[in-house]
């Protein structure tokens, strides 16, 4: 069955029975194009229901909507509460990955379910390594575990209102093309920062990864647990399929995210840390993969 749609510039887009049709709209030729040249590796099988492309199309264009507004007016809070104590602008910046999460679930039907809370002690401060696919977990970690700092590129801290808000929270934030400086400082702040009772968020690959993809663990992370002695716990996750790095669509599905054991770091090598952290993590993502968890969403 074939679906017109009122627009005003034609795409080319598929309909049933394997055939081409032209489609038109009068604002959203601009994102269908670059939707079109955004490359995926991962194959959903929208195509066998009704309707679902649209859905999924809408949905996402609502959820973008909904971040943007909701980070201009969130962030503008924090910013205006700039005179107040750390733990008042926490609490209001920890508004937004609530939103967030809810937005994806009711606009894309987007859920996650965590397993291993029981490895996670809100009274000691913990170092975290966690896989890297796209930008959902630097969103819902800041929802799911205790409060927290990021290591995260300082170029975040430029965007509008957002990113000048984040600023206020005691970012990690550093130069990626000056590595030395770079570990310098996330030695420096990151003690500081587990000393101030905070947790610090690490994604040790350093860029999204596609599902299914693999990139040597950075040590830095580890080399903190090792100067510090405080422990490390491993999160494993797939969210990658449902929210695809460079891509505007949010998928429905349920997203895993898994919270491994703590790894302890007292007396022990930075590069035995490491490798237990990835060893767990790759372990992890493999039975995700052996247990059907990569086979596009659930409709």
């Amino acid at each position: 069955m074939r679906t017109k749609l009122l627009m005003s510039n034609p795409i080319l887009v598929k309909t049933g029975k394997g055939k081409k049709t032209l489609a038109y709209h009068p604002h959203l030729t601009f994102l269908f194009l670059k939707i079109s040249m955004t490359r995926h590796t991962i194959s959903y099988p929208d195509n066998k229901i009704p309707g679902t492309k649209i859905r999924i199309f809408i949905g996402s264009s609502i959820f973008l909507i909904c971040s943007i507004l909701s980070a201009l007016i969130i962030g503008g809070l924090v910013l205006l509460c700039l005179p107040c104590p750390f733990h008042i602008r926490y609490k209001i910046m920890g508004l937004w990955p609530a939103f967030i999460l809810w937005a994806a679930k009711v606009f894309c039907g987007l859920h996650y379910e965590v397993e291993g809370m029981k490895n996670i002690n809100k009274h000691r401060p913990t170092i975290v390594l966690s896989k890297h696919q796209s930008a959902w977990e630097t969103v819902a970690l800041r929802h799911i575990l205790p409060m927290q700092t990021v290591l995260l590129k300082r170029s975040l801290l430029w965007l509008p209102v957002l990113g000048w808000a984040m600023a206020t929270l005691k970012p990690i934030a550093i130069d990626r093309k000056n590595q030395r400086a770079a570990l310098r400082l996330l030695l420096a702040r990151g003690t500081a920062c587990l000393n101030q009772g905070l947790w610090v968020i690490i994604f040790p690959e350093g860029t999204r990864t596609a599902p299914g993809e693999t990139r040597k663990f950075n040590a830095g992370g580890a080399m903190l647990a090792q100067k510090t002695c405080y422990p490390v716990v491993p999160i494993a996750h797939n969210a990658g399929i449902y929210w695809p790095r460079y891509s505007f669509l949010k998928y429905p599905g349920t997203i895993k995210v898994k919270i491994g054991p703590v790894i302890k770091s007292k007396g022990r090598k930075a590069a035995d840390i490491n490798a237990e952290a990835e060893a767990w993590i790759t372990q992890a993502m493999k039975e995700m993969s052996a247990g059907g968890e990569f086979n596009g969403y659930d409709p």
